[in-house]
């Protein structure tokens, strides 16, 4: 069956949530299925998101254009950010600041302070133990789908209720904050805004919407940076949305970076 854009440009789902259940882990990593569907990715209103930024220059968010239609499909993306009880587990090591590992929360807090490189080594380990699944960084189209949530605009849902969906500087106390505090979004998925940036699979290029393709787009074939996405407990408002894109080195470690998962059942 063929799907074509609303003229509200929302999401068109392919499947219901239902048609394929949650996955949970030894590790109590939990991963919701995501439906498929087309969206547009990038950023719509060039013009409102400028006039939250502070320096109010366009080309500092141009990256964001040209927005386009792209269509995903079904994959299962973590419910949340990969705590640091789940790495210790995993790679028995603290990263991060000594004082995330002596706070009461500890176990829920998630885990930061870790190099793209870093969480391919995690990654690796975790395909090596686990016997069901393979696990991988979303790409930047699968972070933004499930960001936005099936539904248009700079955010999902309006400005004044951002402290309810995500940890910013405005709320946090500029601290790092357990998962799974603030509301889920209409996936079920949590802190996909603010924070812990996430660490996504793609290099980044610039230009790279101009020519992305449509369907399950994998980012550029190289680059020297890749993307990190959602904005932190530490970012203003005009950072946390699902269209913005931070490009990093990928051995850059800082106290405000995580990452979450994809799941996949393995093949024989």
């Amino acid at each position: 069956m063929r799907f074509i854009l609303s003229l509200l440009w929302l999401v068109t789902p392919l499947c219901s949530l239902a048609d394929t259940g949650p996955v949970e882990n030894r590790w109590g990593m939990t991963f919701l299925a995501i439906p498929s569907g087309q969206f547009i990715m990038g950023t719509r209103d060039i013009d409102a998101a400028t006039m939250e930024h502070p320096s109010g220059d366009a080309s500092q968010i141009r990256d964001e254009t040209p927005p386009h239609p792209v269509n995903i499909g079904t994959f299962h993306l973590g419910r949340t950010e990969v705590t640091q009880q789940q790495w210790l587990a995993v790679m028995d090591t603290r990263p991060g600041p000594e004082a995330n590992w002596q706070r009461e929360d500890w176990q829920k807090l998630p885990v930061v302070t870790v190099s793209w490189h870093r969480v391919m080594d995690f990654i690796n380990a975790l395909n090596e133990q686990d016997s069901a699944y393979d696990y991988r960084l979303p790409t930047e189209a699968e972070w933004e789908y499930a960001a936005r949530g099936g539904r248009d605009g700079l955010r999902p849902f309006d400005i004044d209720k951002l402290d309810e969906y995500a940890w910013t500087i405005s709320n946090s106390g500029d601290n790092l904050q357990a998962v799974a505090t603030r509301r889920e979004n209409p996936f079920g998925i949590h802190d996909l805004y603010g924070n812990a940036w996430e660490w996504t699979q793609d290099w980044y290029a610039p230009d790279y919407y101009s020519n992305s393709p449509a369907d399950n787009p994998q980012g550029p074939p190289n680059g020297i940076k890749r993307v990190r996405r959602g904005g932190s407990f530490h970012c203003p408002v005009h950072l946390v949305r699902p269209g913005y894109r931070a490009p990093e080195l990928p051995d850059k470690r800082y106290s405000v970076l995580g990452f979450r998962l994809v799941a996949e059942p393995k093949k024989n």
